[in-house]
């Protein structure tokens, strides 16, 4: 049993690790589409962490976005992280779910101050008001 501890502490920090070498690595890519894609997942991670701190935040927001971190960080998935182009798509589509759904409960303003990437991305996936 502990053997098995340790296997999965491991197996823990060298995926915490590849998640921190894509987000330096997504800094480093040129400006555009590719850049885009790369910085996004971590993005929204990163706005909803946040944004459910803060109280000008209503509840059910919050809740949909603890949804939408826990969505992005649990191992399983509806769709295999391996499949090509496909593997995370599930993530994607379910974190702009989320976050679109509580981006109506928030102003505007907050949404933009806790958004760290390009702001016309979360412009974007958000549409007009």
């Amino acid at each position: 049993m502990h053997g098995l501890i340790q296997a999965g502490v491991v197996v823990l920090a060298l995926w915490a690790l590849s998640c921190a070498a894509m987000v330096v690595f997504a800094k480093r890519l040129p400006p555009g589409l590719m850049r885009d894609i790369a910085e996004f997942l971590p993005a929204c991670v990163t706005t909803a962490r946040r944004l459910r701190g803060h109280r000008a935040v209503p509840t059910k927001a919050k809740v949909a976005l603890g949804i939408a971190i826990v969505w992005v960080l649990s191992p399983i998935d509806l769709l295999p992280e391996f499949l090509p182009v496909i593997g995370p798509l599930d993530d994607v589509v379910a974190v702009v779910l989320l976050l679109r759904y509580a981006a109506r409960q928030i102003p505007r303003g907050l949404l933009l101050d806790a958004w760290p990437a390009e702001p016309r991305l979360l412009e974007r996936m958000l549409g007009q008001r």
